[in-house]
């Protein structure tokens, strides 16, 4: 394969750009690939005759200290083989004009970000600027005037629905409710740094704390629409949701496909969302129509939807068959199988600690102050959480005052005056319980997988501590304020004799020396 990025090289065409008219009118973006084998078989004879770059590799190598992270080189040149090459330019403008300027950019494009740490914990309802994306391709620009959702497959009477038949309160109940959505992904960092697996730069981006975010969305019940198409045929089993967006994949073509069983659908806990935090939702979160499943892992809430099908069985397409698979310890690059893994689906319990950061000095007077975010998913709730200064040996529960709202589908915040009496390098660290008592594992070692997802472990950071009722560090820090000096970076040598020979020399009679007596 060709270089790498940052290294890839410009984009050469090995012939005839071809064009794929748009399907529909008003709907600009959306190429429809699963009804047109043929289409789909001149892509992948297109895609055969290029060199692609190669993955980035971000895991054997320091990730790029550069805002975006990753680039995202070949899936570009995939859009730019294919006459799409528009596509990724639309997309990185709706970041620009959707989320906040200081977005961690994990992947430009297809789009992968999440906001500062910090400010992702101020508020419980995340602010649409700052909900982190998670998108396998470009933006599809959809005129909802001229939308419209087909029910089709397994169903009794199949319809299209547009936009304003869903919001139809007369035919359909309007619902809102408070759910999290969470990217298998979060927190994968850890498991890079310690031990590495798969390095898709989509399907493995080296996501942080902040692939997590919690919105009030409105829309109306799966289960009220299929009841509404006269319920599902003899065998129907599983919903498919397919959304308008272009997937790349191993050299083939695909539209957005994800399938949820029909059990978590009869219980209403899969929505039909046109409007987060009250507006309507923003194009890079799927306007104007989405699927929000609540508990399950976040590529289940399918963007820009346009079809739902009743099937038999789980689809068969490959993020639900080939991605997003967990595998066990053992399974690796020399021996792992779709078939060996299990699909994730509900997610487990699990935690971070958003402030303070990795090896942050922190000058306390005996406590320090500790905020982060608790979630178990498949309708559970966490009712607990507890944080160590010591690894895990001593563990202080958080009060039930400092924890926010408690939903059924939703994350709490917290935060902690952790008691800290000692000084140096300490790690902190935090665990949930939810409402079925279960918690989370000890060490990422624990929670390794080959695809690196759902990295459920106590959350772990390392700090340093100051703590200045020792009259010892009192006096130090005082000495460094009066002289002008800085306490960090604490690598940095003093640039001065810490202690005066009289001090010394006091210091060590009364020590009785270095030496022994006799």
């Amino acid at each position: 394969m060709a270089p790498a990025e940052p290294n890839a090289l410009p984009f050469r065409p090995a012939g005839e750009i071809p064009h794929f008219e748009e399907e529909r009118e008003g709907w600009k973006g959306y190429i429809e690939w699963e009804k047109y084998p043929e289409k789909k078989k001149q892509v992948e004879k297109i895609l055969a005759s290029y060199d692609f770059p190669d993955p980035p590799e971000f895991q054997l190598k320091p990730l790029p200290d550069t805002n975006p992270i990753l680039t995202g080189e070949r899936f570009k040149q995939y859009h730019q083989a294919t006459g799409l090459s528009h596509i990724p330019d639309i997309s990185w403008e709706y970041v620009l004009k959707e989320k906040s300027p200081d977005m961690i950019h994990v992947l430009q494009f297809p789009y992968n970000g999440e906001p500062p740490r910090d400010r992702l914990v101020e508020t419980e309802i995340t602010s649409n600027k700052d909900f982190f994306v998670r998108n396998h391709g470009g933006i599809p620009e959809i005129d909802p005037a001229k939308f419209f959702l087909e029910i089709t497959g397994l169903v009794n009477d199949p319809k299209r629905l547009t936009l304003a038949d869903l919001q139809n309160e007369s035919l359909f109940p309007r619902q809102t409710n408070v759910v999290s959505l969470q990217c298998s992904g979060t927190r994968r960092i850890e498991q890079i740094h310690e031990y590495p697996g798969e390095g898709d730069e989509l399907i493995n981006a080296p996501w942080g704390e902040g692939a997590i975010g919690t919105a009030r969305w409105t829309g109306v019940s799966l289960k009220k629409v299929i009841k509404h198409c006269g319920g599902l045929k003899d065998g129907a089993q599983h919903i498919e949701l397919l959304g308008a967006d272009t997937y790349f994949k191993k050299g083939k073509v695909y539209n957005y496909s994800v399938s949820v069983p029909w059990r978590k659908v009869k219980i209403n806990e899969v929505l039909l969302a046109w409007e987060m935090n009250g507006e309507p939702l923003p194009k890079i979160h799927g306007f104007p129509l989405r699927a929000v499943v609540f508990g399950y892992i976040g590529a289940r809430s399918t963007k820009w939807l346009y079809e739902i099908r009743g099937i038999r069985d789980p689809t068969e397409a490959p993020v639900q068959r080939k991605e997003y698979l967990y595998y066990t310890p053992q399974v690796g690059k020399q021996n792992n199988l779709f078939s060996n893994g299990f699909s994730i689906q509900d997610m487990p319990v699990s935690s971070a600690i958003m402030s303070p950061r990795e090896k942050d000095v922190i000058v306390h007077e005996g406590k320090i102050k500790m905020r982060g975010w608790a979630y178990s998913g498949g309708g559970h709730w966490p009712v607990r959480v507890e944080v160590s200064g010591d690894g895990g040996s001593i563990w202080y529960e958080v009060p039930w005052d400092k924890m926010t709202t408690k939903y059924y589908y939703a994350w709490r915040l917290w935060e902690m005056d952790l008691p800290v009496d000692a000084e140096g390098w300490l790690e902190l660290c935090v665990r949930t319980w939810d409402n079925a008592l279960n918690t989370q594992p000890t060490f990422v070692r624990s929670a390794w997988n080959w695809d690196l997802h759902v990295t459920s472990s106590c959350h772990r950071m390392k700090v340093y501590s100051v703590n200045k009722t020792r009259a010892e560090t009192a006096a130090r820090l005082k000495m460094l304020e009066e002289k002008g000096l800085s306490l960090t970076p604490i690598t940095k040598p003093l640039e001065l004799d810490v202690e005066s020979d009289e001090q010394f020399e006091a210091a060590m009679k009364a020590r009785g020396g270095r030496d022994p007596l006799e």
